[in-house]
């Protein structure tokens, strides 16, 4: 009997995918385990294993085609069988979004347009291709020039009513419903040259949960000036004559993991009615890929060596940037630090990345004057570190010892052994 074979979600943040490559055409024999094709997720470019044997009867989805999870993308069975049916019910593949038509481009202008209604009232305001409006407030629109297609109703099922245009000016439309976030969103309608990029899933993802961590969780920032000079001298004497040289994140990796095993206020989770306080630090390092960040997660730094937490955090991050992360590799970082030091950045915040409650942002290290407790001035090699805090979790003061804890070991790294 012939199956449909469905996009799953293969992140546990993916909602869509993108049919990359398909690795069997149709009449191919497929083995259950086998690798049917490439899925690009929010994250990584991942391979599909079929979950049946059979062969691959007809492909619904073709390379370059969209998909929501639980959407048919091929069908499986036994050469000669009857598919029809299971094609019937099989909904159309989404195109890939493109770049927006020359036409556009060239004669739209510069100016901005109102967002659409929400998915929801749209469908509930517009019946037989007319948009359900009372008289009056189709009265209302044609006098403001307002286009009712651009309104969300408040009525009954989605009804446009006086209420609904009284507040808005001349030309202009409803905004759309706030997201999850709290935030309004609006469309803009591209100038003459501008150039229109399709939105990747990674990049959704990313608008999406740091929208979401920023509007949810109350952010407060401590920043310290942290002296350098003994961890970079204790650096380069680990580095001496050694072919693969242990990066600075390594070493920050290592002591932050330290001190959050110390100050398990800082490596915890809110969780609504409770705090989940982890027995484990795990600490996500941002990375910077062409379509966005992702945070590769080194698993129980607290514990573990520098040289330990280099190798395996090296690997991450080829993994990363070839698209070949696993979900259990990105996913669940306690803590996460965000490091602009190599991009000649001094100072910044970084928005936290749930389901951590904390995140180090860390600048460049720079030669400085430092007065002494005598008045004698010296140059020092110094870096600034900003942490930022949900303040639901991580009170001013927990905050604020943490990181006095992290740069004393940063300044005196025996501190770390203490």
């Amino acid at each position: 009997m012939p199956e449909k074979v469905l996009m799953m979600a293969l992140s546990p943040t993916m909602e869509t995918g993108t049919l990359v490559k398909w690795r069997k055409k149709e009449g191919d024999t497929v083995a259950s385990g086998e690798v049917l094709c490439e899925v690009e997720t929010d994250k990584a470019t991942m391979d599909y294993e079929s979950t049946s044997d059979g062969t691959l009867l007809k492909i619904v989805l073709p390379a370059g085609g969209q998909a929501k999870v639980g959407d048919t993308i091929a069908i499986l069975g036994k050469p000669g069988e009857d598919i029809s049916a299971l094609l019937a019910d099989s909904k159309p593949a989404a195109a890939k979004p493109s770049a927006a038509p020359a036409a556009a481009a060239a004669g739209a202008p510069a100016v901005s347009r109102p967002a659409a209604a929400a998915p929801a009232a749209t469908a509930a305001a517009a019946v037989s291709g007319r948009v359900r409006s009372s008289p009056l407030a189709r009265q209302i629109a044609s006098q403001k020039g307002i286009d009712l297609r651009t309104i969300r109703g408040s009525g009954p099922n989605g009804r446009i009513v006086k209420r609904d245009l009284d507040s808005l000016p001349a030309g202009a439309g409803a905004p759309r419903a706030p997201t999850a976030a709290g935030v309004t969103a609006r469309v803009y309608q591209p100038g003459p040259g501008d150039e229109v990029v399709p939105v990747s899933q990674m990049r959704k993802v990313i608008a999406r949960r740091l929208s979401e961590s920023m509007y949810t969780a109350p952010h407060y920032y401590l920043t310290v000036a942290v002296g350098m000079d003994e961890l970079l001298a204790k650096r380069a004497l680990l580095n001496e004559g050694r072919e693969k040289k242990a990066s600075l994140n390594a070493f920050l990796m290592a002591l932050a993991g330290r001190a959050l095993l110390r100050h398990p206020q800082v490596n915890s989770t809110w969780n609504g009615d409770t705090i989940i306080r982890h027995s484990s630090a795990d600490i996500g390092l941002a990375v910077a890929l062409p379509e966005g960040l992702i945070t590769p997660v080194v698993r129980d730094c607290g514990r573990k060596g520098i040289l330990a937490i280099d190798a395996e955090l090296t690997a991450l991050i080829e993994k990363a940037r070839a698209g070949k992360l696993a979900p259990a590799e990105y996913e669940g970082a306690t803590f996460s630090i965000s490091n602009l030091g190599a991009a000649g950045i001094d100072e910044f915040t970084a928005v936290i990345n749930p389901p951590g409650s904390a995140i180090l942002a860390v600048g460049a290290v720079r030669k400085e004057p430092v007065v002494q407790a005598d008045d004698s001035i010296v140059v020092r090699q110094r870096m600034r570190a900003t942490l930022s805090c949900d303040h639901r979790v991580v009170d001013g003061a927990v905050g604020a010892a943490f990181l006095r804890e992290l740069a004393d070991m940063l300044e005196n790294p025996m501190l770390a052994l203490a």
